[in-house]
């Protein structure tokens, strides 16, 4: 079947001009390889044309929703971006600050084939709801050999989404053509590549370097057995290792779940119950030992953000949680943790003990765009090269430039987005049964608060929701 069968005839017909048009000058591309930031030298499109200035996109207007609301960081860099990319290519760039609500209005307006060319907004809802109205940016990420500086973890999962969300639409078109379940089975659409990361986002472990330092830790934790000799030696200096806020214990738990389960199993047991009996038990154990043990910070788990503050205070070492935590803590408690990352230990016979959590705002162009040659363009300007070290500096986040260096509160997040294997989600695992995912998350609070004594006790809790 077709890839593309479910997008619109006008995403066909810009295909077909990107062919024409895009393509000649795409082996002049230097965007993503040059810190100068210089565009492709690939010809306009949409009767875009040279204008006496000679420059490659004089007269080419592109329209763009970005997520940001006007004066925020992220928003005067796109900004100076824009006004960069128009000195070079002649290019305006009209860019709508619609802020964080512009989810609630974006279906419609691309049902609508508004004019819009350049969408940003996390990258799960671009794969997941917006992908029938995206343009397929396979050619030309190759053109600029988008993977060698990308982060493939985050690439692989929009393709998957896409071909999930297009699969599912054909399935459900060829149900009310009244086809055979075997023929609708057999109805698999391959996804493809339909957002490029802006502002990636990573999670693991957290950590205070001069804690660790100061207790004596000279390598960081690869699996569980590590791990609990280093939370040992902070005890032993007089650092509690570990701060816990009550908002995050079940981001914190799902990771030793994901460990020990992998996020389809759990899901599984969310849907079904059958939390006793599995690997859960253990899950449960390891953070009950952790408790008993006396490794979590005084008052843990507390109201957030007492207990990740402790971390900038000097009273806890290390946090689970993702890399806005150190901007963070170092702005709520006015200090400047000099801060480390590593992912998640692996623990002994885990089925999954190399994902991470991993998300991104990200930049998609309309399927109907007629100047999607030159919109990739301004996207790759901006999060590549100077641009991108300019939007990681000034809004204190992981470049999407994996050439370029993260801010110094985020050291080791670039390195574990490029060792990541795949994308765990936020806790979509065990908020997928919307009738007990509440309750969950209140068990995982008092799964830290120590109230259960052993794992099978907390799982018999979780399997009583049922």
């Amino acid at each position: 079947m077709n890839m593309k069968k479910t997008l619109s005839l006008v995403l066909a017909s810009a295909l077909s001009l990107s062919l024409l048009a895009g393509c000649g000058g795409n082996g002049g591309q230097s965007a993503g390889g040059s810190k100068s930031n210089q565009p492709s030298g690939g010809s306009s499109q949409g009767g875009a044309s040279q204008g006496t200035s000679g420059k490659q996109y004089d007269g080419v207007t592109i329209n763009m929703w970005s997520m940001w609301s006007s004066g925020e960081p992220q928003a005067n860099v796109i900004e100076e971006a824009a006004a960069a990319f128009k000195e070079q290519t002649g290019a305006t760039v009209n860019i709508e600050f619609k802020g964080r609500d512009v989810n609630k209005v974006l279906t419609a307006s691309l049902e609508a084939k508004e004019a819009i060319d350049i969408i940003e907004d996390d990258y799960k809802r671009i794969g997941t709801v917006y992908a029938p109205f995206t343009y397929d940016l396979t050619d030309m990420a190759k053109a600029v050999n988008y993977d060698s500086f990308s982060y493939k973890c985050l690439n692989d999962q929009s393709i998957t989404w896409v071909g999930d969300l297009l699969t599912k639409i054909e399935r459900e078109k060829a149900e009310k053509e009244g086809k055979t379940e075997k023929e609708i089975e057999e109805i698999v659409v391959p996804g493809f590549l339909n957002a490029i990361a802006e502002q990636p986002q990573v999670g693991g472990i957290f950590y205070d370097k001069d804690a660790f330092a100061k207790a004596g830790v000279s390598a960081e934790p690869k699996t569980w057995a590590e791990f609990l000799t280093v939370c040992q030696q902070l005890k032993d200096a007089g650092i509690a290792p570990i701060a816990q806020d009550s908002a995050y214990c079940d981001f914190a738990f799902y990771h030793q779940l994901v460990r020990y389960l992998g996020e389809e199993k759990i899901e599984e047991l969310d849907m079904n119950g059958g939390w006793s009996g599995s690997a859960a038990v253990q899950a449960a154990q390891d953070i009950i030992d952790l408790v008993n043990a006396g490794y979590f910070v005084d008052g843990a788990p507390d109201e957030f953000p007492s207990s990740e503050n402790k971390i900038g205070f000097g009273q806890a070492a290390m946090i689970v949680c993702a890399n806005y935590v150190t901007a963070e803590v170092n702005n709520q408690t006015g200090t400047q943790v000099n801060w480390g990352l590593f992912n998640y230990p692996a623990v002994d016979g885990g089925v999954d003990n190399a994902s991470a959590y991993a998300g991104a705002n990200s930049l998609a162009i309309t399927s109907y765009s007629e100047n999607a040659q030159a919109a990739f363009d301004f996207i790759i300007f901006l999060t590549t090269g100077e641009m991108d070290q300019k939007m990681a500096d000034t809004a204190a986040q992981i470049p999407a430039d994996s050439r370029n260096k993260a801010p110094e509160l985020l050291n080791g997040t670039v390195e574990t987005l490029l060792a990541a294997d795949k994308p765990m989600t936020w806790c979509a695992g065990i908020s997928a049964n919307a009738d007990v995912k509440d309750a969950i998350k209140s068990l995982c609070v008092e799964l830290f608060e120590g109230k259960y004594a052993t794992g099978a006790d907390f799982c018999k809790a979780l399997d009583a929701l049922y």
